[in-house]
């Protein structure tokens, strides 16, 4: 490449990076706005941690951050272990035809639109819950939480194929021709050199069950109240701002949703200097 073209696309990618700065700042900023009110009121606390009841004027999130936490934790919990079951299977036990199709395959699944999965859910998940426990509707965190597990493998089982494949094969190599097996090798040499692939796999997996709306919207039951088991119906932060309508824009009740996006904000923010702080350079991978 020239040196002419490569220093405009270096100024572009530059542009690039400088406008989604500026437009991630514009989102703050503008949810901030919104928001003043709350706090120059002083009823942001009030807010974070009151319950939802309009009727009796009061407009607190609190359940929603609840839901929000068990339904995406939860499904993290779900989905770990299947996404490093399906990673080991592609880059460890068959690399092979089978693994790449197994690859080919996941990659499939990160282009199904959201709302594929809340009707399968529905139609499927909700049923099975709601027969197998014989309590509730089959609308609750745990059947949420499942199907977030489904929808978040496929980013997870590639972050963590990558990571492996990124270990330079003489380690393994040299593994192996001490007499070590694949599962040796994988578990005292590839897991250790990737674990920041791993970490970064989980927190963007993480980011992205916490933003879902449609399958919390779909399959959590949508009741405004801290869960009290795995069987109880939930909303979470995204879903009731979806659902909450409010007429006067200068009322509590709509400036409580855009406390909703900030704490969301806040959250999907404190995910990012995670990934960032596990990515410095001088760890991880050689």
């Amino acid at each position: 490449m020239n040196r002419p073209l490569a220093t405009a696309a270096e100024r572009f990618f530059l542009l690039s990076a400088a406008f989604a700065a500026v437009v991630t700042v514009f989102i703050f900023g503008f949810l901030l706005y919104l928001g003043l009110p709350l706090f120059t009121g002083g009823r942001f606390l009030e807010i974070v941690t009151g319950s939802w009841a309009p009727h009796y004027g009061s407009y607190g999130v609190l359940p929603m951050i609840a839901g929000t936490v068990a339904i995406s934790l939860l499904g993290i919990l779900f989905a770990f272990p299947l996404s490093m079951g399906c990673s080991v299977l592609i880059c460890v036990v068959a690399p092979g035809k089978a693994g790449r199709l197994l690859r080919r395959i996941v990659e499939a699944m990160t282009g199904v639109p959201t709302v594929v999965y809340g009707f399968i859910g529905i139609f499927l998940l909700v049923p099975f819950v709601r027969e197998t426990f014989s309590a509730g509707s089959g609308m609750c965190v745990l059947s949420a939480s499942l199907m977030v597990a489904l929808l978040v493998s496929p980013t997870m089982i590639l972050f963590f194929s990558d990571g492996f494949e990124r270990v330079p094969r003489s380690h393994t190599d040299a593994v192996l021709a001490a007499g070590g097996t694949k599962i040796q090798s994988f578990l005292h040499v590839v897991l250790p050199c990737s674990w920041r692939s791993l970490a970064a796999g989980l927190t963007l997996s993480l980011g992205r069950a916490l933003g879902d709306t449609l399958i919390a919207l779909m399959i959590a039951g949508n009741a405004v109240q801290v869960p009290g088991s795995v069987l109880d119906s939930a909303r979470t932060l995204t879903s009731h701002i979806a659902l909450v309508i409010a007429a006067n824009f200068d009322s509590l009740e709509f400036r409580a949703i855009f406390a909703c996006g900030l704490i969301l904000y806040l959250f999907t923010t404190v995910l990012v200097f995670l990934v960032r702080a596990w990515s410095r350079p001088g760890k991880g991978t050689p």
